[in-house]
């Protein structure tokens, strides 16, 4: 089984995978100006495309770790994003908690878990 790391530096990896599994380090939004919306789409596609370079796709997430800087003001619209962006019968274990964030003008952060393709 080989382990491969993905956009690595010194102190983490973007993405791992091992064993047809590929865990994704929690994505955060690049323009953090934007509502917990924007930030929920931006997040999404970063896994997205992390995903991809890992032989793997949205379809294939086993689970998934949500952290809100703010709950109350902002799970209605990262869910309903999450919602529209998730296949068809392919809902994953999911947690969403709230969380004091790396940086205060980040809203949202998602880690997920999939199989590879």
């Amino acid at each position: 089984m080989t382990l491969q790391r993905i956009r690595s530096n010194e102190r983490m990896s973007a993405a791992v995978t091992f064993a047809n599994l590929v865990f994704l380090a929690g994505q955060v939004p690049d323009n953090r100006s934007e509502n917990a919306d924007g930030q929920t789409r931006q997040v999404l596609a970063k896994i997205d495309n992390l995903l991809a370079e890992a032989g793997s796709d949205r379809s294939r997430i086993l689970s998934a770790q949500i952290w809100l800087k703010d709950i109350e003001a902002d799970f209605a619209a990262m869910n309903a994003v999450w919602s529209e962006w998730l296949p068809a019968e392919c809902a994953p274990a999911r947690a969403t908690v709230e969380a004091r964030l790396a940086s205060a003008d980040v809203l949202v952060e998602i880690m997920v878990i999939a199989a590879s393709a």
